[in-house]
């Protein structure tokens, strides 16, 4: 597998855990604060501090999706950083511990998102 192959793999096992991560926080949030409405809740998402941990997986989302829809030859140089990106993102190795608390949180409440994880781990360890 190339690296190209397993950047756009691990986009779409990102983008599943950012998924998981948002249904996930969004389901705390309301336990506490109540039922709120989709407009409510990408509001927050964009703008409150407790969800900026999650924009991070939005970020490198986005500029992966950017590298793959440019009429440009794919970057290879680029294309290794960002996947460098993802490895600090889902290792936590050198997370703030505020992001770090917030995704083993996560992790240790929902089953479903350590499958996610772990198979987009192993699939940044897969050797080209």
């Amino acid at each position: 597998m190339d690296n190209a192959a397993k950047l756009k793999g691990g986009r779409d096992l990102l983008l599943k855990l950012h998924k998981g991560m948002i249904d996930h926080e969004r389901a705390i949030y309301e336990e506490t604060h109540g039922p709120i409405n989709s407009g409510q809740f990408l509001n927050l998402l964009l703008d409150d501090a407790d969800f900026a941990w999650l924009r991070r997986f939005s970020s490198l989302i986005v500029e992966i999706d950017e590298l793959f829809d440019s009429k440009e030859e794919v970057d290879q140089t680029l294309v290794d950083e960002l996947i460098k990106q993802v490895k600090e993102l889902v290792t936590l190795d050198d997370a703030e511990d505020y992001y770090r608390s917030k995704y083993e949180d996560a992790l240790q409440q929902n089953v479903d998102l350590v499958g996610i994880h772990a198979e987009l781990k192993a699939l940044l360890k897969k050797q080209d």
